[in-house]
């Protein structure tokens, strides 16, 4: 009897059904099409780089746009920046010209503008570019060490800006620790709190931790020794859920300022260095779920009385109310997190030696990732319990962006990507949905995991995304596609926390286990 070919499985059809799409990709442009005319402007400033250049259009793909702009800015083949091309059509009404929405070049001029028609080969093409990360980060795949120590499930997580050595971790057993990730030892035990730490927070100079527990208290730290820097800070009537450090380029020289969010439905602003109160801001009337103090000098709250605030952070004063959801607002990112968190440590590893140059490294690099079009632009990002995202451009108004629907349940967490490009979000319905950063776009739903999905986070390159769930597993993404990059089991239990290190190189995790986990490349 002759051997019957078992039928291809589900994996072998996935792969077949791939490389039959590439192939027709790669057919889909006919030959004939003659050339267009495309000229290319830095999204950030509007400056075009040269005057209009005649491409074919069969050879007109993203990898090709990208040698062209990379030799007409003179760059040699070890110094190529990858960049990301988009096409913003103009509506004229009247007599003023307004834009419409941005349209990405995601494999070829043809696919992306001549097939659906909104170009033909006798117009010019204004191509807007942004250079992506000039480094690569190769994407976690192995567990390199397993460190026990804390008694109880572990609630935070967060590298340290300066590198991927140390990590801080809270815990339920009212401890904060700091790790030595090289290693895979512990370096120092935080004492001090009497209940659960909540959240922990480096910060931007690498100089002091923050820790906020369900004593009602914050206490700072030095990460070198591990004592305490005196007596904690008390003023909260209820526990600290969230906390947020003033920008390193805003900071008056030695006095840097910490700002906490509390049950107790109020946001304290602390001088660290004298353990003062200097601000209250109190207007929410429900508990306040989440701070983050902006670099242009605004601090945006989140509550669970369905609102987020925004205030001056130097007054006390609120500016606006965003009011569009309908349920608790769980929580809040910005677009320039990234940078503010890390200041002037970039992957260079280069410091700054005096203080000066410090502060100029962080406003430069914080004006590069705000500015679109030459304005300095912050947006804002928001989670609820009514399923929906809202994203927001606060500094031109107090309507939404847009409305992000296509969430199941709850949102639990939301995080652009440190380009400010992407928009992550992870959900109560096991899913992450990617969505565009700049028009709240949806992209791609990356399911895989089988447990609600407590919160993500993209890697340095804006490349890759993490992501930590009830299921007991890490998951890593590649967000270009949209498919799963590495599944990493090894925790025992729910996983609550997740960072990846702002230099790339590693991964820490943790939660019900009590164990923290360290992945890399």
């Amino acid at each position: 009897m002759a051997t019957v070919i078992p039928p291809p499985s589900k994996r072998e059809k996935t792969a077949i059904a791939e490389r039959t799409r590439a192939q027709q990709d790669v057919r889909g442009i006919p030959a004939d099409l003659g050339s267009i005319r495309v000229q290319f402007f830095d999204q950030s400033t509007g400056k075009s780089t040269s005057g209009p250049i005649s491409i074919p259009i069969a050879e007109a793909t993203v990898k090709n746009l990208e040698l062209l702009l990379n030799s007409l800015q003179g760059n040699d083949t070890f110094e190529r920046v990858p960049y990301r091309f988009s096409y913003q059509p103009s509506v004229t009404v009247g007599d003023s010209t307004t834009r419409d929405n941005i349209i990405d070049i995601t494999s070829s001029l043809y696919r992306s503008l001549l097939l659906p028609g909104l170009k033909t080969s006798e117009d010019s093409i204004s191509l807007h570019y942004t250079p992506q990360a000039v480094f690569k980060v190769r994407a976690v795949s192995r567990c390199s060490s397993s460190i026990p120590g804390h008694g109880e499930a572990i609630l935070a997580t967060q590298f340290s800006p300066l590198s991927s050595a140390r990590m801080v971790s809270g815990s339920g057993d009212c401890t904060a620790r700091i790790w030595d990730c090289d290693t895979g030892t512990p370096m120092h035990t935080l004492k001090g709190h009497s209940s659960w730490v909540l959240v922990v927070s480096w910060s931007p100079d690498d100089s002091m931790i923050a820790t906020g527990s369900m004593d009602n208290t914050v206490r700072l730290w030095d990460p070198k020794s591990g004592q305490s820097f005196g007596q904690p800070l008390k003023g909260h009537t209820k526990w600290v859920r969230s906390l947020a450090w003033e920008p390193y380029h805003l900071q008056a020289s030695g006095r840097p300022r910490l700002a906490s969010a509390s049950k107790d439905a109020t946001v304290r602003i602390w001088d660290v260095i004298s353990k003062r109160i200097e601000i209250v801001l109190s207007g929410h009337k429900g508990s306040v779920s989440c701070v983050r103090w902006g670099g242009t000098g605004r601090i945006y709250t989140s509550s669970q009385d369905k609102s987020v605030k925004i205030w001056n952070a130097n007054k006390g004063t609120l500016i606006y109310t965003l009011s569009s959801h309908a349920h608790w607002v769980n929580h809040l990112a910005l677009s320039t997190e990234f940078v503010l968190r890390t200041a002037y440590h970039d992957h260079t590893g280069h410091i700054p030696s005096t203080e000066e140059e410090k502060i100029s490294k962080a406003k430069t690099r914080f004006d590069q990732a705000a500015t679109i079009n030459n304005q300095i632009i912050e947006r804002l990002v928001t989670a609820s319990d009514d399923f929906t995202i809202f994203l927001w451009e606060p500094t031109s108004s107090t309507k939404p962006l847009a409305r992000l629907l296509g969430h199941q349940k709850q949102v639990n967490h939301v995080t652009f990507s440190p380009d400010g490009l992407l928009i992550a979000s992870s959900g109560f319905d096991n899913h992450v949905k990617v969505w565009s950063g700049r028009d709240g776009k949806f992209m791609f739903t990356l399911r895989a995991h089988v447990g609600p999905v407590y919160m993500s986070c993209f890697s340095a390159d804006s490349l890759s995304l993490v992501s930590s769930s009830k299921d007991t597993t890490l998951k890593v993404w590649d967000v270009r596609t949209g498919k799963l990059k590495e599944d990493l089991p090894g925790h025992q239990d729910e996983i609550y926390a997740v960072d990846w290190s702002p230099d790339g190189e590693k991964v820490a995790s943790g939660g019900k286990d009590k164990a923290i986990r360290v992945w890399r490349h």
